[in-house]
């Protein structure tokens, strides 16, 4: 009988269940193919990415020619991200920050990227007002959020917290109040000036894949790093987001 996984946000522990750090590694090949298509070209212009974790979507944007700034709520995650950035050969700036009072100018970034964040935080138009403050009139912000759908509230509240052979978040991460429809999201940046382009479902290619893949990353048969290509996550343009999306507004 095998031993209940450790499960652990941004955890230095080598064997931790992060969660966190999952849906980065399943996300990235999607959240970098979306900001390759809403915003190509950095041109060495300010981005900043807010929710960055252990440095995956910092890392997509300084490739596309962003100089780019980080911030994450967790120290751990942020020297994470700083070690893997330095492995890389990335110049990119990692702190330590909250979504809620980030440490930055007015108008000192062309593109803002918040991820993991809308979905966890518990003052949404705080984050919204602070990621539309250091954002420079005309430039961009990415996300990436859960919807509030009977499917995703099964997935998020359900599998990735609650029931025990798939679980792989703490208790609480998640809400039912904080998951946000893609029309509730709208209306929230259009209080701070942030005007809606797009929304974008992502999803796993088939959803048995991200199943069988959480089982045997919980049973130590496989590594974080052997997760993206197992669960093969795809964008899906004109579907009505079931879990998660992405999208970009302009200010």
């Amino acid at each position: 009988m095998g031993t209940t996984p450790h499960i652990e946000l941004d955890s230095a522990h080598p064997g931790a269940i992060d969660g966190r750090h999952i849906r980065a590694l399943a996300f990235q090949a999607v959240r970098t193919a979306y900001l390759a298509e809403v915003a190509p070209d950095g041109g060495g212009r300010p981005a900043l990415v807010v929710g960055g974790g252990r440095g995956l979507p910092a890392a997509a944007l300084a490739r596309l020619g962003y100089r780019v700034t980080a911030v994450d709520p967790s120290p751990v995650a942020t020297a994470a991200a700083r070690a893997a950035h330095a492995r890389d050969g990335l110049a990119i700036a990692d702190e330590t920050a909250t979504a809620e009072e980030l440490p930055f100018s007015d108008g000192e970034f062309d593109l803002v990227y918040v991820a993991d964040t809308f979905e966890v935080t518990t003052d949404l138009d705080r984050v919204l007002g602070h990621a539309a403050r250091v954002l420079r009139p005309g430039g961009t912000l990415v996300y990436d959020t859960v919807n509030r759908t009977p499917v995703a509230r099964l997935v998020y509240l359900g599998a990735f917290q609650a029931l025990p052979m798939t679980r792989i978040m703490p208790p609480g991460r998640y809400a039912a109040d904080r998951l946000r429809t893609p029309a509730e999201l709208t209306a929230a940046l259009a209080r701070h000036g942030l005007r809606n382009q797009d929304v974008r479902e992502f999803k796993p290619r088939d959803p048995r894949a991200l199943v069988r893949a959480i089982r045997a990353r919980r049973a130590g048969r496989i590594t974080d790093d052997e997760i993206p290509p197992l669960v093969d996550f795809v964008l899906a343009a004109g579907a009505r987001p079931l879990v998660t999306y992405l999208g970009h507004a302009r200010r």
